[in-house]
């Protein structure tokens, strides 16, 4: 008999290409595929639904820590998983046991005979149905990407919408301007619901102010019904028509994740139904934990492998917008070597990311993202680099990537692994 993990990969591997090429776009087949289920996403928990570049997963992890602080009870959904897929579906407390998934993946794969449909549907589709059988106070609803067209956004009526920053991504499907983008991450917001919108470019900026009034959307935009930032003391300082007030240190490193707290209290303020004292946000903000999200590794292999003094950091930051956030806060911190491991898919520009790195690191080492086939050549990564003149080569893997930096010798440095959300993934899985 099949153990549930082999039952799952039965059902997904044949389909994990298409978590990087999900074909055209259209709600036709999700549609189809959760009204042969029963419609299970018009009986689930009020959903907060959650699109934008960078900062989605910082702002769902900051409502999961502030709403489960006030004991309140979270599911949530997410993508890409790092290390297990069990991540995509967080249900009451824990992620979902092994066992369930794969009853449930089952359910819907026999659901959606016929229909072809992919990856990020099926496991969707699997969260909606787990969500609408198991009692929950709230349910976090990450978009895979863009959203118009995104498989979550089947919730016809969210309790609430949040936009994160919006930047150049995935511009293949979404677009080649960042009014083009918006208006793809714009679909998330519904008639009567909050949206409550992050910092933002004054052009997709625009877009979300003509949205939200041709529908009938109260908007609580970053920068007008309120604002977030960092005191000198490291305090988080939000300021909205209910007042001014300080808050803990946000638990996630980088001045970056001051206006992703922000968001996620505007939301709480936004939707007031939740309940979410503030003692319970300052707690929420002091224990919230992402993973990738400028994290220091402290254990594993890789570790094993520096020298006293060095650190080695991880994060998923694989678009422009997120490159520069990244290299903005390294900036911030106490100048030591920087040398970066960086890998990618075949549809990104290196050269793009590398750009907000110059005069702050000193090498790159191009790699492959393991088993998976859209990986960027890392010879071509390192030659993207050296367009910009910075010193690279291309390496066969992590472990052989640090090796070769501490070879080197030097004073103590900082290495930071970067690009991909699979690559960090594949770190994490050894060195978690």
């Amino acid at each position: 008999m099949a153990t549930p993990d082999e039952r799952i990969q039965r059902i997904l591997d044949p389909l994990k290409a298409q978590r990087t090429h999900p074909g055209k776009f259209s709600l036709d087949k999700m549609r189809t595929l959760l009204a042969r289920l029963g419609d299970p996403q018009k009986r689930i928990s009020p959903a907060v639904h959650v699109a934008g570049t960078n900062g989605k997963g910082s702002l769902v992890a900051f409502l999961r820590a502030m709403c489960e602080a006030a004991s309140l009870r979270v599911h949530m959904t997410i993508s890409p998983d790092l290390v297990r897929i069990n991540e995509r579906i967080y249900l009451a407390g824990s992620d979902i046991e092994t066992e369930l998934m794969a009853d449930l993946l089952e359910e819907v794969v026999k659901a959606a005979e016929g229909i072809g449909a992919q990856h990020f549907e099926l496991i969707t589709a699997a969260a909606f149905l787990a969500f609408s059988r198991i009692p929950g106070d709230v349910v976090l609803l990450e978009t895979g990407l863009g959203g118009r067209h995104d498989a979550t956004n089947m919730v016809d009526r969210p309790a609430a919408a949040a936009i994160t920053p919006i930047s150049f991504d995935h511009m293949d499907y979404l677009g080649d301007t960042l009014a083009k983008i918006a208006a793809e991450k714009a679909e998330i917001i519904k008639p009567g619901c909050p949206a409550i919108i992050g910092p933002q470019h004054p052009e997709a900026a625009a877009v979300f102010d003509a949205k939200a009034a041709s529908i009938g959307a109260p908007l609580f935009r970053s920068g007008r019904e309120w604002r977030a930032w960092k005191e000198p003391d490291g305090r988080l300082g939000y300021e909205s028509a209910k007042g001014k007030r300080l808050l803990p240190r946000p638990g996630l490193l980088g001045d970056y994740q001051y206006p992703n707290a922000g968001t996620a209290i505007a939301v709480l303020e936004a939707y007031p139904e939740l309940k979410v004292p503030d003692a319970a946000i300052a707690a929420g903000l002091g224990t919230v934990r992402w993973p990738a999200r400028l994290q220091r590794l402290s254990k594993g292999p890789l570790v094993a492998q520096l020298p006293p003094g060095w650190e080695l950091w991880l994060d998923g930051t694989h678009n422009e917008g997120g490159a520069e956030v990244v290299a903005e806060t390294l900036r911030s911190w106490p100048r030591r070597p920087l040398h970066l491991i960086f890998a990618t898919q075949k549809n990104r520009k290196p050269e793009a990311i590398f750009r907000p790195f110059l005069g702050l690191v000193d090498t790159v080492h191009g790699v492959a993202i393991p088993d998976l086939p859209s990986t960027h050549d890392p010879e071509a990564i390192a030659a993207a680099a050296r367009t910009l003149a910075l010193s690279a080569t291309a390496s066969p893997s992590v472990t052989a990537a640090v090796a070769d930096i501490v070879g080197k010798g030097g004073p103590e440095s900082r290495i930071l692994i970067c690009g991909s959300l699979y690559l960090a993934g594949s770190v994490l899985a050894e060195n978690g």
